[in-house]
């Protein structure tokens, strides 16, 4: 039987850590805050908001909510982001997406400052995260993975990993991060050849590819670990995720469940940026 890697355990240990560093920048009067702005009332949205929310008020960091209809007009929604950006007193900025048509949501990704970018929205930030440096910040989906497998102890050095899915949210980013911890990297995508026998020959998988239960016990080994970064709604209405996990846990070493996996470390990780950024 595999260990199964929770994400409690990893995002109550960030939260210790966070607790304390806003604990010093308070006694430098400085009051680290997340601006989270919505368009509409989208209950993903809503729920990943009220998720946030409650971490930041666990570690100390202010909220401010910009919450928008869902006709606001384009300059309405880029106005906002503009305020937030000469706003000082705010460190971070959350953009719930997506916005309500492509346009008006490349606009604001090219708008909003990358030093407040704190879930990698921007086109800075994803340069930052290609080329190592600069001030943007790493998906926070992409970075919870990291955080998992940090905290459960695996060397990613030398690991052969594939990575299922090529989104610039989590697959592109996270395979750049993985390299830059020594690791090798097959990214994999919806028209890989030989994906199944690509996924067995890989010590971890990572499986970001948006479709229910899509890893099975084909595309498995003994020994493997396998993070499960899907977030998808199963034929019985249950929350499920990319990796059909009755089949795979009795053979692997390590996999994430979901719920309770990635999904539950990626707000810990969006505070981490703040105050990273507050910190700055």
């Amino acid at each position: 039987m595999a260990e199964i890697l929770k994400g409690a355990p990893v995002a109550a240990a960030l939260t210790e850590k966070l607790i304390a560093r806003a604990e010093i920048l308070k006694s430098k009067n400085i009051n680290p805050t997340l601006a989270i702005v919505r368009v509409g009332e989208k209950p993903g949205d809503i729920s990943y908001e009220t998720g946030a929310t409650k971490r930041c008020e666990k570690i100390g960091i202010d909220v401010k909510k910009f919450i928008l209809p869902d006709d606001a007009s384009h300059e309405k929604i880029l106005n906002v982001i503009r305020e937030i950006n000469n706003d000082s007193s705010i460190h971070g900025c959350l953009v719930l997406r997506p916005l309500p048509d492509k346009k008006i949501e490349e606009a604001a990704c090219e708008i909003l400052s990358p030093s407040k970018d704190v879930d990698c929205m921007t086109a800075g930030s994803l340069a930052s995260v290609f080329a190592g440096r600069g001030d943007g910040y790493a998906p926070c989906t992409a970075q919870a993975c990291l955080e998992i497998l940090d905290f459960y102890g695996v060397e990613l050095e030398g690991k052969n990993i594939a990575v299922l899915g090529r989104s610039l949210v989590i697959g592109r980013p996270l395979s750049i991060m993985l390299q830059n911890r020594n690791a090798t990297i097959t990214m994999c995508h919806s028209k890989t050849r030989d994906l199944e026998k690509i996924s067995r020959n890989s010590e971890i998988i990572i499986a970001a590819i948006g479709r229910a239960k899509f890893v099975d016990k084909n595309f498995i080994a003994p020994g493997q670990i396998i993070i499960d970064v899907g977030i998808n709604v199963d034929e019985a209405g249950k929350l499920c995720g990319d990796v059909k996990f009755e089949e795979v846990e009795p053979i692997v070493k390590a996999v994430t469940p979901v719920p309770a996996g990635v999904g539950s470390v990626t707000t810990a990780v969006l505070a981490k940026h703040v105050i990273e950024a507050a910190e700055r």
